[in-house]
């Protein structure tokens, strides 16, 4: 009596936290907050086979559902009927939870992995960091040097200029210079030619 009294609880309780399942073959699951007796046929009275326990993964037979029960296939490979208010197309909270914990020791694993790479990673940060700064350093002696070439061509460009005016001014006084001795001479030498 007791025992009919908690199944009939349990199927009150599970009827209020589950919905129906949708009428389609393939992979199901059973509700999470019980176990359910699997029939023989599509309802009560017949014949029970089993119990299927709570977030079992089940495939459905057909999808139709029958007077409330729909027929399933558990996971011990058994066929019967369960009612259809217990199945749940969404995957059950063991399967989720059992899922995460793959997850979750995947990621553990992963974090470890890099955590082991951490140091060598950072020592390869610092290299690659001194790198950087000795060819920072190499292209500012290079800028200094090129500006100090640039500053050095400037002052030849300038010098050259200077010595070109030079020469120039020179080239023009002494041209200068000669145009006035023959001038002098040649006017001296019209005069004498004119006494002789």
């Amino acid at each position: 009596m007791v025992k009919h009294a908690c199944v009939a609880l349990a199927f009150m309780l599970s009827a209020l936290f589950t919905t129906a399942a949708h009428a389609e073959q393939g992979t199901a699951y059973i509700s999470d907050e019980l176990y359910i007796f699997m029939h023989s046929g599509a309802g009560k009275n017949y014949r029970i086979l089993g119990s299927v326990d709570a977030g079992t993964p089940v495939t459905l037979v057909s999808g139709e559902e029958n007077n409330g029960f729909i027929e399933i296939i558990d996971d011990k490979q058994r066929q019967g009927w369960v009612e259809t208010k217990f199945i749940n197309q969404d995957k059950s909270l063991k399967i989720q939870y059992q899922e995460l914990g793959e997850q979750l020791a995947q990621t553990q694993q992963a974090l470890r992995n890099a955590q082991a790479q951490l140091p060598e990673l950072q020592t390869l940060n610092r290299d690659l960091q001194e790198q950087a700064q000795q060819l920072q350093a190499q292209l500012d002696q290079a800028i200094a040097e090129r500006d100090a070439l640039n500053a050095k061509q400037q002052g030849l460009k300038a010098k050259e200029k200077r010595q070109l005016l030079t020469y120039g001014g020179a080239i023009a006084f002494i041209g200068l210079f000669l145009g006035i001795i023959l001038t002098v001479i040649l006017s001296r030498r019209k005069r004498y030619d004119g006494w002789a």
